[in-house]
């Protein structure tokens, strides 16, 4: 017993010597918090600049969707109807079908009885407030995979001058801990800018590329519509 007894305080004295590993944890809302006012400032700024570019790239989506949707024998039924002299069903037909290649045609069937360059430039002019309003609002998607960026590195910067600061005034006394706390600190707003800018810049891409589908499909269809118009009665 007297062993035992012995053996356990040893065991008691170890522990009271061994330091407790405490593992810190690391919450993005304290990492946040803990910027400070000017982190917090710019993590609102990229919050917001997050949530205008979904806004608009899902806007945008939408959009695109609902104007690159043409029924496939659509430019078939113009046909018909050009062909047999009916441009009232064929402006009927393009007032039905609600997208730019439907409003394209309205265009160019309004101009029929004009010369062929007159018809193709209205239909170019057309053209042009359809791509306009295709693309409107990407310019914003752009600055914002440009900006946020930037303006998350401002944000470490800022966080840095402080730390060194705090640095400089401690006379060279300051922890290592608490300066490399508030160095990391301060990176969290590089981070979350780049994660906003990774996310407008794939958004605008993707928006480019489904606009120029659409636009292609509106050039294929003016042609089309031209040929259609130069053939011989």
């Amino acid at each position: 017993m007297l062993i035992t007894f012995m053996q356990d305080g040893v065991q008691e004295a170890l522990q009271e010597i061994e330091p407790e590993s405490v593992e810190k944890t690391l919450s993005v809302i304290d990492l946040v918090l803990s910027g400070g006012t000017g982190g917090i400032i710019i993590i609102a700024i990229l919050f917001v600049l997050l949530f205008v570019a979904v806004y608009i790239y899902f806007e945008r989506i939408f959009a695109i969707r609902a104007a690159s949707k043409v029924d496939k024998n659509f430019m078939h039924q113009i046909r018909e109807n050009v062909a047999s002299g009916n441009l009232q069903a064929a402006k009927i037909l393009c007032a039905q079908n609600n997208s730019p290649v439907a409003r394209l045609t309205a265009k160019g069937i309004s101009r029929i009885g004009s010369p062929l360059e007159d018809i193709n430039t209205a239909i170019e002019n057309a053209g042009k407030l359809e791509v306009y309003e295709l693309e409107k609002n990407v310019s914003i998607l752009a600055t914002i995979s440009g900006a946020a960026p930037m303006i998350g590195f401002l944000g470490t910067v800022i966080g840095m001058v402080l730390a060194f600061h705090a640095l400089a005034t401690s006379s060279g006394q300051a922890e290592m801990g608490v300066l490399a706390e508030g160095i990391y600190t301060a990176m969290t707003t590089t981070v979350a800018g780049l994660i906003v800018g990774i996310i407008a810049y794939i958004g605008y891409n993707h928006i480019v590329v489904r606009t120029d589908k659409v636009v292609h499909s509106m050039e294929a269809n003016a042609v089309d519509f031209l040929d259609l118009l130069n053939e011989p009665s």
